[in-house]
């Protein structure tokens, strides 16, 4: 008899060996499913830029195929990083952000705790039944991969800090990416990314011989949140001009303005606050979720959730200018919660305080129709577009979406998946506007993510005409 945590069988309590108590009849069977029970399921990262980033497959049956990105978030692509030996998840690309893959897709709905030892062990709707396409494709960026390093990003040898050679750091050192393919969306993501104005130009300048180029070519669509969402070729390239881009210049930071340094994207990182004419950080004594909630709010991300401390986003620079902050979570800006004075503490730049937020909010598109006015509703939220469930959808919600838009009046708020169906998640459920709302997200709706539909079920809006 097995417990059925033994490895082999010969771990089992039994009797003396060839003592047999029954007859041929008796014999045992078993039907085991296509995974050999002592080979692990097989998985690897296709059309990548190595081992550790790339399109999610899965050997099943003998036949490689992918995951559909319905359900892919942070925690399936956790598991996917921890089993291969990666590293931490970085991102968690859907819509075949590294190329559709071929075959069979074998996984759908595949949703996990982050804790499972494999992919497999994930609860999903059975291996090849899925209602999706190649397109939707789930994608894996890890620690392991070096694309990390796409977050220490600067400008190099121009006249201010939002122009200059584009530079990255990658195993300690800044190295330039070939500008034979550079591009103008490339550049605004760039410039949005280091907190400067839209892109004016992007082109390329010859450097000396010696100068490091890390990246042969990156391409972006524009509207990436950050460069792991553009695609890159593996690091290392040969010697070619240096991508170049200008930014426009921000205007000077303003009194008690936030923002987050060092973290994946604009939404996460160190908390820093100017203050005095300079950039300093926050102590984590007392720092809690309360303060993070402020931070975010002030900064047009969405709820906070983490407020890490022990400057889990590195260490800052310069004056450390909070402490001993105390937050309800309730303020408007992180300087109306009362603590020590303007650069009085008892710290080092190894407390300094962190928040990671939900992501940007007050983005919203129409997909699915050739006009920019018309389609299936899709909201932001976690550097994840998805869709807007059509219970309680009507007129008065899609006249606050039409307004948003710059697209005129409402015509119509077709529902039941008129556009297509969206991938991903369903971000919003029981929308109710009153129609005065100054932007779609003051409408009331159940908590973000919470909703008892499905993707037949998307919301989708007609309207008038841009205005």
């Amino acid at each position: 008899s097995c417990e059925g945590t033994e490895r082999d069988l010969r771990q089992c309590r039994a009797g003396p060996w060839q003592n047999r108590t029954c007859g041929e009849g008796g014999v045992a069977n078993v039907t085991c499913s296509g995974w050999a029970l002592a080979t692990p399921p097989q998985v690897r990262l296709a059309d990548g830029p190595g081992a550790c980033a790339g399109r999610v497959e899965l050997l099943h049956l003998g036949r490689w195929g992918t995951v559909c990105d319905d359900s892919w978030a942070f925690p399936a692509a956790q598991v996917v990083c921890r089993y291969l030996g990666c590293g931490q998840v970085i991102a968690a690309p859907p819509r075949a952000r590294f190329g559709p893959g071929r075959g069979q897709v074998w996984l759908d709905g595949l949703t996990c705790t982050g804790e499972e030892a494999a992919p497999s062990e994930c609860r999903h709707r059975g291996w090849g039944v899925h209602t999706c396409e190649h397109s939707e494709d789930a994608g894996v960026i890890c620690a392991g991969s070096g694309l990390a390093d796409l977050t220490h990003l600067r400008l190099a040898g121009g006249p201010h800090r939002c122009a200059g050679r584009v530079q990255v750091r990658h195993g300690g050192r800044w190295g330039g990416v070939c500008g034979l393919t550079w591009a103008l969306p490339a550049a605004q993501v760039t410039c949005r990314y280091l907190g400067c104005g839209p892109a004016l130009r992007a082109g390329q300048v010859s450097v000396p011989a010696e100068e490091l180029t890390w990246l042969e070519w990156l391409r972006c669509e524009g509207g990436e949140g950050n460069l792991l969402e553009c695609q890159v070729s593996a690091w290392g390239a040969a010697r070619c001009p240096h991508a170049h881009v200008t930014c426009a210049q921000p205007g000077e930071p303003r009194e008690g303005q936030v923002r987050l340094a060092g973290g994946p994207h604009r939404c996460a990182g160190r908390v820093e606050v100017f203050h005095a004419g300079r950039w300093g950080t926050v102590c984590d004594d007392t720092w809690d979720l309360a303060a993070a909630r402020v931070t975010c709010r002030q900064l047009r991300c969405g709820p906070a959730l983490w407020a890490p401390g022990a400057a889990q986003f590195g260490e800052g620079a310069g004056p450390i200018w909070l402490d001993g902050l105390r937050c309800e979570g309730s303020e408007a800006h992180l300087a109306q919660c009362p603590g020590h004075t303007w650069g009085q503490h008892t710290c080092n730049h190894a407390e300094d305080a962190g928040a990671a937020c939900a992501g940007e909010c007050g983005q919203v598109r129409l997909s699915g129709a050739p006009d920019r006015c018309a389609g299936r509703v899709e909201v932001l939220r976690a550097h994840l577009w998805g869709t807007v469930c059509d219970d309680t959808w009507g007129l008065r919600q899609a006249q606050v979406l039409c307004a948003h838009l710059g697209c005129g009046p409402a015509l119509e708020a077709p529902g039941a998946a008129r556009y297509g169906r969206g991938a991903g998640p369903i971000w919003l459920d029981d929308v109710t506007c009153t129609g005065e709302e100054p932007d779609f997200f003051r409408c009331a709706h159940r908590t973000w993510g919470e909703h008892n539909c499905h993707h037949g079920e998307d919301a989708g809006v007609v309207c008038a005409g841009e205005t």
